[in-house]
């Protein structure tokens, strides 16, 4: 979507806010016996105190309220049985709706000690985002973002997961653009003021082949490497964008 009034731009505040505060509540509970599923709950309930709806089950079925992907795990992992361990990479998603607007982020966590490759894949995400965010913004060809993190990611010795992508969003979770993460000259479109979409590094250090797991959700590394995922929701404007999640 693309914002047009203050009073849009204020609801999908609200709904970036409780995405993003969600994100902070879960974040607290990571540590070593925790299962999945009891994040799961952590995240529902705060969501249900503000609200807001759960948007990956109301839209697409997920069974969970958030997606909580650990170490090989890249995405859409189900919360379950598994239990949080010393050193792993945790991937937190949260996509939820308010009010008819919908935000989306996820934060990568390292529960003590983790590996110094968790350590650099997770720094090295968060990075790739800020130099993509950086160019973010009217003006600037839709490939741009892609070419800097992409980049960014190779500086570090990782692979971009090409299958996956960021998005437009705001009226449901998936809208036009397709945001790639790495240099795609066919995504000539030109950002504009108002432009509402995600930017979200997935990477791996491995070699960025992905498959779908059993359950027909979870997308993990061929390789079993690691993979790390960095997400806000950003309103692009003529300076730098809005981060409606980043509380």
């Amino acid at each position: 979507m693309s914002i047009e009034t203050p009073e849009e731009l204020q609801a999908l505040q609200r709904i970036g806010r409780i995405v993003g505060l969600t994100i902070q509540r879960v974040k607290a509970e990571v540590r070593p016996g925790v299962t999945t599923a009891d994040l799961d709950l952590v995240a529902e309930a705060f969501l249900d105190r503000q609200g807001a709806t759960p948007a990956p089950r109301a839209v697409y079925g997920f069974p969970g309220a958030i997606m909580i992907s650990v170490n090989e795990e890249v995405v859409h992992t189900i919360p379950g049985p598994r239990r949080i361990a010393p050193g792993d990479l945790v991937k937190i998603d949260v996509t939820a709706e308010l009010d008819g607007f919908y935000a989306d982020a996820a934060a990568t966590v390292i529960v003590p000690p983790g590996s110094p490759v968790a350590r650099r894949l997770a720094s090295c995400v968060r990075t790739a985002f800020a130099q993509g965010a950086r160019v973010a913004r009217a003006g600037t060809l839709l490939s741009e973002i892609g070419r800097q993190v992409e980049a960014e990611v190779r500086r570090h010795g990782f692979t971009v997961l090409r299958e996956l992508h960021g998005h437009g969003i705001g009226r449901t979770i998936h809208e036009p653009p397709e945001v790639a993460n790495y240099y795609a000259p066919t995504q000539r479109q030109q950002l504009t003021d108002g432009l509402v979409l995600t930017l979200e590094p997935l990477i791996s250090a491995g070699n960025g082949s992905i498959a779908m797991a059993s359950d027909r959700w979870t997308l993990r590394t061929l390789d079993g490497s690691l993979a790390a995922h960095h997400e806000h929701t950003m309103v692009i404007t003529r300076g730098r964008p809005i981060l409606v999640t980043d509380v």
